[in-house]
């Protein structure tokens, strides 16, 4: 069942963007960002992402506000993830590492959707495990929850009743652009570097500097 709901929330999260493309983009509107987008549905206009309060790596409570300060590429996930979530971060590392040697300061932000376990310690040393630029944030169940409602994002934990379930989870990697907001949305098949190539022209196109300021 929790396959099926997975189904049914991707489905959902496509038609969404599908709709803001075009009532952002489809009606004449001019999108500077046409050239970096490799999919029509790609596009955003305020509805994927926005306000979060939740915990970093060293217990302290943050906002969007004080963690997408520069280009981002955001990633929920969760660290008990035997597969998945590792190979995504990983690709997502990679990614920030070819980007850095065109100039382009962008770091991977990793959102645990798994609270119960993922403690601030222990988000903290995955995502310094994973790439010393990257974030690692949880917060409360709420403050998870609300996180992952923002940016339109699936999990479900497997009911096995010990320590070790697994979680059901959308594997979308978000670019976030400071003052932009959404910029595109990057899938599991998409290589380190696609994900560089368009999020180097995201910021191109936006008139970022190396140092993830606009001007």
């Amino acid at each position: 069942m929790t396959r099926l709901a997975a189904i049914s929330a991707a489905a959902a999260f496509a038609a969404l963007l599908g709709a803001t493309w075009w009532f952002a983009f489809g009606r004449g509107g001019e999108d500077r960002f046409a050239a970096c987008r490799s999919t029509a549905i790609a596009g955003g206009a305020g509805a994927i992402g926005g306000p979060f309060t939740l915990v970093n790596g060293e217990g302290e409570t943050v906002t969007d506000a004080d963690i997408l300060t520069k280009p981002s590429l955001v990633y929920f996930g969760y660290t008990f993830c035997p597969d998945v979530c590792p190979l995504d971060m990983a690709r997502n590392a990679e990614a920030t590492d070819l980007l850095d040697g065109r100039g382009h300061d962008v770091q991977p932000v990793f959102i645990s959707i798994d609270p119960e376990r993922d403690t601030p310690g222990v988000v903290g040393e995955y995502a310094r495990w994973m790439h010393e630029k990257a974030v690692g944030l949880t917060g409360s169940p709420d403050q998870v929850k609300a996180a992952s409602r923002a940016y339109k994002t699936f999990y479900a934990k497997q009911e096995t009743g010990d320590e070790y379930y697994l979680v059901d989870h959308s594997t979308f990697t978000y670019l976030m652009l400071p003052e932009t907001g959404f910029a595109e949305f990057f899938k599991r098949g998409d290589s380190a570097a696609d994900v560089a190539d368009r999020t180097a022209c995201f910021i191109e196109a936006a008139s970022f500097d190396g140092a993830g300021s606009a001007h």
